[in-house]
C-alpha cells in the first residue's frame, strides 16, 4: 500500500507550496516554506534546495521531517512525516533534476531533498466541525482574499 494516498497526492500536486519543519541544532523548530514540494512516487515527496541553507543543514544531521501542505481556500490538506535524504550529486541528483525540469522548474537547484513518507495524515479546519460545507468554507476564504486584494489595490 502506498504511503501517499491518492487524495494526498492531489493536494500536493495542486498546491505545491508546503511548510517544512526540521529541528535546529539547539532543539528549536525550523519552519520554512518550499514552493517545489512534489510527489515523486507512491512513497516519496521531494523538494528542491533553491535557497534552503538552514533546512539542508538540519536535515544532514537530523533527517526527521514534517511537511504540511494545505489548500488555503478549502482549509484541508495533509501532514506528511518521514525521513529525508539530501541528494546533492551523482546519478540520483541528475534523475531528480530531470524530474524538476520536466515540471518546468528552471531555477538553480543545489540539491533535492527526497522524503520517505512514513505517515500521511489529513489536516482539516475546525470550520468543518461547525457544520460548514466545503463550498461554504471556500466561499468565506475567497471573499477574505478578494477583500485583501481590493485593499491592496487602493
Amino acid at each position: 500500500m502506498a504511503a501517499i494516498p491518492p487524495d494526498a497526492r492531489l493536494v500536493v500536486e495542486q498546491q505545491r507550496l508546503g511548510f517544512v519543519a526540521t529541528v535546529n541544532e539547539d532543539g528549536t523548530p525550523n519552519l520554512s516554506p518550499k514552493g517545489t514540494v512534489a510527489v515523486f512516487d507512491d512513497d516519496h515527496l521531494v523538494f528542491a534546495d533553491i535557497r534552503s541553507p538552514g533546512t539542508i543543514r538540519n536535515l544532514r544531521v537530523r533527517p526527521a521531517i514534517e511537511i504540511n501542505v494545505v489548500d488555503p481556500i478549502g482549509r484541508m490538506g495533509y501532514r506528511f512525516r518521514g525521513t529525508a535524504t539530501v541528494v546533492d550529486g551523482g546519478d540520483e541528483l541528475a534523475r531528480l533534476l530531470a524530474f524538476y525540469r520536466e515540471r518546468g522548474t528552471d531555477l538553480p537547484i543545489r540539491a533535492v531533498v527526497l522524503i520517505r513518507v512514513e505517515r500521511a495524515e489529513p489536516v482539516i479546519s475546525p470550520a468543518y466541525d461547525q457544520g460548514l460545507t466545503e463550498a461554504e468554507v471556500r466561499e468565506r476564504w475567497r471573499a477574505h482574499f478578494a477583500a485583501l486584494d481590493a485593499a491592496r489595490a487602493r
